[in-house]
């Protein structure tokens, strides 16, 4: 089948865990035997991954302009995948009037506007309420997932939310989470706990949340834990650091900003404890996975560990939003990096995690069985839903006549070029 991916951004799998869960997709995809196109309005990072290199066709798009019309008409894909629903609705209208009968996947990667409600909550200093999840955004991206046939959840909890706060249909809803082909072998040549040494903070720097957490460990946490222990260092590590992040760094407080990481396994590998106090967010934390994978046991936030730990016990510490955030972070990380017996503890409860709830030969057959089953009832798919039937149709003009005004007015210039 002819598959056609249209990303956010360009994936870069070292750099993100969008990047990571892009590549498993697109796997998928060529594991059996699709023809695979990638295409993105965005601009192409200096980590990004080399797709032609893997057999899959690569085209650069416009946002707001008709060529991709004629694009996607002569691709006649038979899926269409969106990376996140910005895509769906600069593109999803596109697909529908060139490619109607193609099966149409939304990659959540997670929901943004939970993400965006937790912010906002914690700028205002108060717990989310239930209004904060009915923002413009929500509005916006539930419209995107009924418009779909079929939308990836990367999080339990937010499957829950979805169909029981928003009333989405179960069977547009798919789980698939962050995904791992560690096995038992794998984790027998971990390193231990005499053999590293330092704490580790890994993530993109562009990513709100990461920030954050980024900033708060600098400025309320981690000189704390300096004192307790003065010989002990964190390194943080991230892609495309701005001079902001750099400006973090602190020799005296042992507090170095690293940057890029080559090889983002050895140098998590070598740590004792990865440090996440993440105070808003959503989705699964591929550094949190990574950090699993390496035998790095974690300190973090029920934001943190949300959706990824299921019923079996973290690896690691789970801290709870309270007023003793800091203190109790603290206590745990002192506690894990100083205590080896607590930290052997820590490491071999990764090994269930990873065994029960990230294993990629289990999810992804899962994942193409239902991709099977929906192209083989296509129609009578969508017309079980009326409101994605509704929203296509209306939402999808909207959407329509803005982007033809939009090319409209960027076709029309003065003498001097200017826009008029």
């Amino acid at each position: 089948m002819q598959v056609l991916v249209i990303g956010y951004v360009w994936p870069e799998p070292n750099s993100s865990a969008a990047g990571r869960r892009m590549m498993d997709l697109l796997g998928v995809f060529l594991s059996r035997g699709d023809t695979v196109t990638f295409v993105s309005a965005a601009q192409r990072g200096e980590h990004s991954v080399d797709l032609e290199g893997m057999n899959i066709r690569i085209a650069e798009v416009s946002l707001n302009c008709s060529s991709f019309d004629e694009f996607v008409a002569d691709l006649s894909p038979a899926i269409v995948v969106f990376d996140r629903f910005f895509t769906e609705e600069q593109f999803g209208w596109r697909v529908e009037r060139s490619c109607e009968t193609a099966l149409r996947i939304l990659d959540t990667e997670d929901l943004h506007c939970l993400r965006h409600a937790r912010h906002q909550a914690l700028k205002q200093g108060r717990e989310v309420q239930r209004g904060d999840l009915f923002s413009e955004l929500a509005q916006r991206e539930i419209a995107a997932i009924w418009r779909c046939d079929i939308s990836l959840i990367i999080s339990e909890y937010e499957m829950s939310l979805l169909q029981g706060t928003y009333g989405v249909a179960a069977d547009v809803l798919h789980y698939l989470p962050l995904l791992s082909d560690t096995n038992a072998q794998d984790c027998v040549g971990w390193a231990g706990f005499d053999a590293r040494q330092h704490c580790i903070v890994i993530g993109n720097f562009r990513h709100a949340p990461n920030w954050d957490a980024l900033l708060y460990l600098r400025s309320e946490i981690w000189p704390q834990i300096r004192k307790s222990l003065p010989d002990v260092e964190c390194h943080v590590y991230g892609a495309y650091p701005p001079p902001k992040a750099l400006q973090l760094h602190s020799e005296t407080l042992g507090f170095l900003v690293k940057g890029w990481a080559k090889n983002a396994v050895d140098v998590v590998t070598s740590a004792r404890l990865c440090l996440a106090p993440l105070r808003f967010g959503a989705g699964q934390k591929g550094k949190l996975l990574e950090a699993m994978e390496c035998g790095t046991p974690t300190v973090t936030s029920e934001v943190g560990a949300e959706g990824m730990q299921g019923d079996l016990p973290w690896s690691g510490e789970v801290v709870s939003a309270s007023n003793l955030f800091i203190k109790d972070f603290i206590t745990a990380t002192l506690r894990l990096y100083q205590n080896k017996n607590e930290w052997q503890v820590a490491q071999e409860k990764a090994k269930a995690l990873l065994a029960l709830r990230y294993q990629k030969n289990v999810y992804l057959p899962l994942f193409e069985q239902r991709i099977d089953a929906v192209l083989g009832q296509l129609h009578t798919h969508r017309q079980s839903h009326f409101y994605g039937l509704m929203l296509r149709h209306q939402t999808l003009k909207s959407h329509q006549y803005m982007s033809q005004w939009i090319e409209a007015k960027n076709r029309v210039t003065d003498i001097d070029g200017d826009t008029f």
